[in-house]
């Protein structure tokens, strides 16, 4: 009994201080416990919930204002300097000049990248030359439409893209010259070139048909029968002998193309050969090659801008005019098949040269050879949007969409 009395005794008085000790701390903020050492079995602590919410000061955010105008900021051309020139070509010859055309076409004269008039003016508006062919090839759809009456008449389609198509020039291939077609003599182009002379008054680019030793043949026919037109011949390449390619174009005051592959160092050795032959540089314009749309025309671009930036650096032999074959672009299948997804291919066809041609006079080339009478309107409307001489250089930016170009 005593024993119990003794436990009870000691149960009351933990009891007590645990309560003394519940209410030290509700009512503390800080608790030291120095020398207790508590043995029990089992013991649960209960501790009431603050009676007053600890009250977080929020920071004050500050509201900011709505802006009520664009900021106004001024844009600056870059100040560029190119030491190097793009030589002139005229091309065609009036009455006065020992000719028969009505209109003559110059290119070149470029003293900055194409179209960068905030640097120099643009010198001439590039110039478009529509093809016709000496024997008809295989022709996409849409381009057998525009010339469908025609097609067997070389002059009669040369007449149509000049009256009724407005072309600046023609581009005649003469692709029945070669062996494997119908082998047809130089007298017989030299012939077809005499009677679209007579039909049109617009100058003539000669195109060969692609083999090399026939070509020099048929240029050289062609060459002494038009002395004085001042002609384009396209085109000489490394195949050839260039020195007697060179030799009748020359002598006769004609104009030629020399033709590298995507290679600026090709070109350059080309036309290096070419003013060592006689012709002179003024003479002269240059064709990179033209990929499609979609099948190279990455590659044409980049050499394209080599070689007119090196031009203008500094590197004489490539400081000339160059031409664009954007009728290259109906090779590829995207611009003449039927199919429906892709939309009609009477639009999508002559896009797609267009295209094309853009690229690559945005690049640099000044003279175009083309198919499709649409494409080239479209093209033309291009160069001579972006050859117009700027206005209003410090126009505000802002007011882009309401410009008239």
């Amino acid at each position: 009994m005593r024993n119990m009395g003794r436990e009870a005794k000691s149960l009351d008085w933990l009891l007590s201080y645990i309560t003394s000790l519940l209410k030290s701390i509700e009512d503390s903020k800080e608790i030291i416990i120095e020398d207790l050492t508590l043995e029990v079995d089992n013991i649960t602590i209960e501790l009431p919930v603050a009676s007053r919410a600890v009250e977080v000061e929020k920071e004050a955010v500050a509201i900011e204002e709505k802006p009520v105008k664009l900021i106004e900021a001024t844009f600056n051309y870059p100040k560029l300097s190119y030491q190097g020139s793009i030589a002139t070509v005229k091309i065609g010859a009036t009455s006065s000049e020992g000719g028969s055309r009505k209109k003559t076409y110059t290119i070149g004269g470029a003293k900055a990248p194409q179209f960068y008039n905030f640097i120099a003016p643009q010198q001439h508006i590039p110039v478009i030359a529509l093809d016709v062919f000496d024997v008809t090839p295989p022709l996409a759809g849409p381009v057998k439409e525009a010339y469908k009456d025609v097609l067997n008449d070389p002059v009669a389609w040369a007449e149509k893209c000049v009256k009724v198509y407005g072309a600046d020039m023609i581009s005649l291939h003469l692709v029945g010259t070669h062996p494997q077609n119908k082998d047809l003599p130089p007298s017989e182009a030299r012939r077809v070139v005499e009677s679209i002379l007579q039909a049109v008054d617009v100058p003539l680019i000669i195109g060969g048909s692609g083999d090399p030793r026939k070509d020099m043949e048929v240029f050289a026919e062609i060459a002494s029968a038009t002395r004085g037109e001042r002609l384009v011949f396209a085109s000489i390449t490394l195949d050839m002998d260039v020195e007697k390619a060179v030799k009748p174009i020359a002598e006769n005051g004609h104009n030629a193309v020399a033709l590298a592959f995507l290679d600026i160092n090709q070109a350059e050795e080309l036309c290096r050969k070419i003013l060592q032959a006689g012709l002179p540089k003024d003479h002269l314009i240059l064709d990179p090659t033209t990929g499609a749309l979609g099948y190279g025309i990455e590659y044409s671009y980049s050499v394209f801008e080599r070689i007119r930036l090196s031009a203008l650096m500094g590197k004489e032999v490539l400081q000339v005019p160059m031409s664009c074959a954007a009728t290259n672009a109906w090779v590829a299948r995207e611009a003449w098949q039927k199919v429906a997804e892709w939309g009609p291919r009477e639009l999508r066809g002559p896009l797609w040269e267009a295209t094309t041609a853009i690229i690559c006079m945005l690049a640099g080339a000044e003279l175009f050879m083309m198919m499709h009478p649409l494409s080239a309107k479209i093209v033309k409307k291009y160069a001579q949007a972006l050859s117009k001489p700027l206005k209003n250089p410090s126009m505000s930016y802002v007011d882009w969409v309401k410009s008239k170009f």
